[in-house]
């Protein structure tokens, strides 16, 4: 048959009456056999499906176990003129706290000219808690320190909160928590520009901000085609997505998404393919697998 125009879909005839008789001796042995595929081509369909569906069930239930919240979906709620936050993790009043689990964890942003005052985020009653921020972008005054991007403070518990005021705007992480300071415990500041990347495995840096009781704060800055092997956590793992994208077993975490995983969960997979900065909370020494 020729084709006077390669570009045109094929001609179709009509569909065979396979009832004709004509066709008959063909759907007959020994013929018929030959249209059924090879048994090891089912088996082996039936096999990989079999394992799809066990792989999608047990994706599920992991990501079950977790808090994935994307910052895109969350509703803001104003705390005062020109501050609004995003709560990414709120704890369940009255249940006993998994260790290293967060109080509450939100992004707070400043619009230019803004005071967010500690009233606005619950008063003296606040200063009972450990508190953390990392500025996520733009410039903020903290007390009498200028911080910008990536800087993190700590304020520990039992001490009083600066106020934070922007000129400029800026958005902030702040995470609070129950953990108890320590004996001379003081507020202290880790500035981006002199804190410095160290080794931590291949192709990946780790910057220590704060750390007590097994558990710390951290910073990653990754490579394209870095990854952590499977692991296990001792304490609530927390991750902020500062930069990049990065897979967390079947989820795919994009700048400005958390996930928290829980005491007793784990992570198959934990890869990048972009390059991350990524702001986390957990486990000082990573328990693999």
């Amino acid at each position: 048959m020729s084709i006077e125009n390669p570009n045109l879909p094929l001609p179709l005839g009509a569909t065979p009456d396979l009832s004709d008789g004509e066709f008959a001796p063909l759907l007959s042995e020994p013929f018929a056999r030959v249209w059924q595929a090879p048994t090891e081509l089912r088996t082996g369909a039936a096999t990989l499906r079999t394992r799809l569906l066990a792989r999608t069930a047990a994706s599920g239930a992991a990501e079950a176990g977790m808090v994935t919240s994307r910052r895109r979906r969350i509703v803001g709620n104003a705390l005062a003129d020109g501050v609004t936050a995003q709560t990414l993790y709120r704890a369940q009043p009255g249940r006993a706290p998994r260790p290293g689990e967060p109080l509450q964890a939100r992004l707070i942003q400043l619009a230019a000219g803004a005071l967010l005052d500690p009233v606005h985020c619950g008063g003296p009653a606040w200063n009972a808690s450990h508190r953390e921020w990392l500025v996520l972008s733009g410039g903020v005054q903290c007390g009498r320190e200028w911080l910008s991007q990536r800087d993190y403070h700590v304020t520990p518990a039992g001490h009083e909160a600066p106020a934070w005021r922007s000129t400029e705007g800026a958005l902030l992480f702040l995470r609070e928590s129950g953990q108890a300071a320590a004996p001379g415990d003081q507020p202290f500041t880790v500035r981006d520009a002199e804190a410095g990347w160290p080794a931590f495995a291949s192709g990946i840096q780790r910057r220590v901000l704060w750390h007590g009781g097994g558990q710390a704060a951290l910073l990653y800055f990754a490579q394209p085609g870095a990854q952590v092997p499977q692991h296990v956590h001792g304490h609530d793992e927390e991750c902020l997505m500062l930069q990049g994208e990065l897979f967390l077993d079947d989820v795919l975490l994009q700048t400005g998404d958390y996930q928290l995983a829980p005491a007793g969960t784990g992570h198959r997979v934990t890869q990048t393919d972009t390059g991350v900065v990524i702001y986390a909370h957990g486990d000082l020494d990573l328990r693999f697998v």
